[in-house]
């Protein structure tokens, strides 16, 4: 892992994801390092119940089959309560985790060099089996995540676990 870069931008493409513990939807505490083994897919987006936002996990849901093949724990994270987010699963009968990052602190620190927009931005993030992030893609806010670039980059980070490169 590149110090000088993790320094500077935690969670580049190629370093140690920086940990975390949020609430789920449920209250319960959920911690990217008691997932390692597995791909996970951190969808970070600005609100529940919001248009985009809506439309964005709604996607994930309907391709929800896909994302299954993939093996990948798929997690969504915004502001918000655990009740909220429960609420949210509930009414669009979203299969995965929500996690909620009330002070946006996790949100922060994965957004790095585009923190001063963050209130503007949507993010999504691969961690591999070995807590390394593969994929950074930051987007403005009235734009959502290609399910198809989503699902390639989950296969790209399984293909760069097995070969540790």
């Amino acid at each position: 892992m590149d110090e000088t870069l993790s320094t500077i931008f935690p969670g580049a493409v190629g370093t140690e994801a920086p940990d975390f513990t949020l609430k789920n939807e449920q209250g319960e505490d959920w911690t990217l390092s008691g997932q390692r083994g597995k791909i996970v897919l951190l969808l970070f987006y600005p609100g529940s119940e919001t248009l985009v936002c809506t439309k964005q996990l709604c996607s994930v849901r309907d391709r929800w089959d896909e994302y299954l093949k993939t093996g990948a724990e798929v997690v969504g994270i915004s502001p918000g309560t655990s009740e909220e987010h429960r609420r949210f699963a509930e009414n669009h009968n979203l299969p995965f985790t929500l996690l909620a990052d009330p002070n946006r602190e996790i949100t922060k620190t994965y957004l790095g060099a585009w923190s001063p927009l963050r209130w503007a931005m949507r993010l999504v993030v691969v961690v591999d089996a070995l807590g390394i992030v593969r994929h950074h893609r930051v987007m403005v806010r009235a734009f959502r995540p290609n399910d198809k670039w989503s699902l390639a980059a989950i296969r790209m980070a399984q293909y760069q676990s097995l070969t540790k490169g």
